[in-house]
């Protein structure tokens, strides 16, 4: 797990940190075959990081029928942070609609571990057997864990890139007043106030209409 944290840590990007998330799933969880990160987008599912085809088909079978395990923890107001399914054959009567078609899937037992820091909910991190019964005890407390350390991984890297995205709208919106000062003879105030009153009047984002001017000189 030490290794582990460093590894994250050691990422240059977003989608490094949870590619690597769920590989070191599926290496440090006893009995995990597959794993995946669900995020939702209001009732529809976007699946990240998935190590199997059956991660997709587990989230898009969710979507689908509106429930299950993975789908619930992501639903942070439910209060819950674990869920878990020991054997899809026997469990019927939480997920209804989900449970039966799951084995079809190739799935025997899974468990979902709410991605959270302190100010910020994230998602779900997904664990699956191929074997019914395969999660122990030992695999739940090694999944917290892994879904605590997970959880900061995955805050610091969309804080960095967010970051990167801020530094980058900055030297557009730079680059394009600099281009109206000198095509129409403006301060650095008034080549400013062109492009937010741009913005507003059109009801275009900023950093689009300082995007307009860099590629087509003007506004």
């Amino acid at each position: 797990m030490a290794a582990m944290a460093r590894d994250l840590l050691a990422q240059d990007s977003g989608t490094a940190t949870l590619e690597k998330i769920t590989a070191c799933a599926t290496e440090l969880v006893e009995g995990c075959d597959a794993a995946g990160i669900l995020i939702l987008h209001g009732r529809q599912v976007e699946t990240v990081a998935p190590t199997g085809q059956v991660v997709i088909d587990s989230d898009r079978l969710q979507e689908q029928l509106q429930e299950g395990p993975c789908f619930d923890a992501a639903h942070t107001h439910l209060g819950e942070r674990v869920f878990r399914i020991a054997d899809f054959t026997a469990h019927t009567q939480r997920w209804p609609a989900y449970a039966p078609p799951a084995p079809k899937l190739g799935l025997g037992s899974m468990m979902g571990f709410l991605l959270y820091t302190d100010d910020e909910d994230l998602g779900a991190l997904n664990l699956y057997s191929h074997k019914p019964g395969a999660f122990t005890q030992n695999s739940e407390t090694a999944g917290w864990l892994l879904a605590s350390h997970a959880a900061v991984a995955f805050s610091g890297a969309r804080t960095h890139a967010q970051l990167e995205q801020a530094i980058a709208t900055r030297h557009t919106i730079g680059e394009a007043m600099g281009i109206l000062m000198g095509t129409r003879h403006l301060t650095e105030q008034q080549a400013f106030d062109v492009l937010r009153r741009y913005s507003q009047e059109n009801n275009i984002k900023l950093r689009d209409v300082a995007r307009r001017v860099c590629e087509q000189g003007g506004v």
